[in-house]
């Protein structure tokens, strides 16, 4: 069973009205580069034909457990998850390196949120505005050095304007120079497991030692909407307005699908046009809602990356199902302790125990548990007693460890002398 590294322990066709309403929107400006409308209208000012969109040919699956029945996606990289689970439904090529534009504002943000998690950064704070943020280059969201803005409003200004400058005031808030910010932000990568990552600047503009991939782009946004849920949610805005600007986002899958919360677009002529998308959708007949994630890299239009991702999460939603074995914290049996102030210990997990499964296939799964024999006093509460395995009829896609539920204290002298007698005629 393919799973997303770093994945989350325990990731209705409307394709056509959906693709019609991406094309009719109006394109707003690309995050770190001129648009390819401006460039038409310039060109046409010029009296000259406005430049085609360069073409990218459509990428078949070629990892993930939907390959062969996964859509083909006009993108150099791409890659669908299901956040749910941490299982990779489909994707092709996602550890292609590419320059990551203004994705690179995902981890930004994280860093952020993590610093206002810790204490070392506080919402209402206004940082000084340094004459590097106030200069930047590409989409910005207009921060006057003479009134600097909130931490709160420079979150809104990085997430739904796509400021560069935002992205340049946060980072020397918290490390102090841009510089020291991406240090900070390549040992996160690393310990996040974002083995192909290495980034240079917080805000993405072009440097050939900045680049990222699907996949790695994937485990950060999975991490980004689980670890900071309450600031997640300043990625579904889809408009801000700052210093009497206001700027719509650029993610145009929050205008066309409601189940759409985020997340993050970039363009630059080298990455072409990107898009991570995130839905939340129900399980029909469970109870629950998953959570699916698209990355399309490298796109040849505004229009494509938002059509591109929704043919992803509509296949992902349509084509797969989501089983749930067991609940958290559900006692799945009793075992026999030895040498132990009790005689038995429930089992059962730590989370949810969810797989992702081909639509249909739901009822062909089950679960078997090998224990460790003999369980032995003392037992920790949360301690590994034995594994869970999942099967599709015969076939194992999965497995998690069954954990005690609760503590067992050791024995007295007596008790373990007796049970060590008894374990040599068992």
């Amino acid at each position: 069973m393919s799973r997303l590294p770093g994945a989350l322990g325990a990731l209705s066709m409307v394709v056509a009205a959906s693709l019609v309403c991406a094309v009719s929107l109006t394109a707003s400006p690309s995050a770190n580069a001129q648009s390819s409308a401006a460039k038409g209208r310039a060109a046409a000012k010029a009296g000259k034909a406005a430049p085609a969109e360069p073409a990218v040919a459509p990428q078949a699956a070629t990892q993930g457990i939907g390959v062969g029945s996964a859509p083909q996606i006009a993108a150099r990289s791409w890659l669908l998850a299901d956040v749910t689970t941490g299982q990779l439904l489909a994707a092709s090529d996602p550890d292609l390196k590419i320059e990551p534009a203004s994705l690179t504002k995902l981890m930004t943000a994280y860093l952020a949120f993590n610093a206002l998690k810790d204490k070392k950064l506080a919402l209402d704070a206004r940082p000084p505005v340094s004459p590097l943020a106030h200069k930047a280059i590409g989409s910005r969201m207009f921060v006057d050095p003479a009134r600097p803005a909130t931490v709160e409003e420079l979150l809104r200004g990085l997430i739904v304007q796509s400021g560069n400058d935002a992205a340049i005031i946060l980072a020397e808030a918290i490390g102090g120079s841009e510089g020291a910010f991406a240090q900070q932000m390549n040992r996160e990568a690393q310990r996040l497991g974002m083995k192909n990552t290495s980034f240079t600047n917080s805000s993405g503009l072009p440097d050939p030692q900045h680049y990222s991939t699907a996949r790695d782009l994937a485990i950060l946004s999975a991490r980004l909407i689980e670890d900071h849920p309450d600031y997640y949610r300043m990625y579904s805005e889809r408009e801000y307005t700052y210093n009497n600007i206001k700027q719509p986002n650029r993610n145009r899958l929050l205008f066309i699908d409601p189940t759409v919360d985020g997340v993050k677009t970039g363009h630059t002529e080298a990455a072409g046009f990107c898009l991570i998308a995130s839905s939340k959708r129900d399980q029909p007949g469970a109870g629950f809602q998953r959570r699916l994630l698209s990355v399309v890299m490298g796109t040849g239009s505004e229009a494509a990356r938002a059509i591109e991702s929704q043919k992803l999460l509509n296949y992902g939603f349509a084509s797969f199902d989501v089983v749930r074995l067991y609940q958290k914290d559900q006692v799945v049996a009793t075992y026999p302790v030895w040498k132990g102030q009790a005689t038995e210990v429930k089992a059962g997990f730590a989370g949810p125990v969810l797989f992702t499964v081909a639509r249909g296939q739901a009822e062909r799964v089950k679960g078997e548990i090998e224990r460790a024999q003999p369980l032995l006093a003392p037992i920790a509460k949360g301690q590994r007693i034995g594994t869970l395995r999942v099967k599709l009829d015969d076939k194992v896609i999965g497995e998690q460890p069954l954990l005690a539920l609760e503590a067992v204290e050791p024995a007295g002298w007596v008790g373990r002398t007796w049970d060590s007698v008894r374990l040599w005629f068992k």
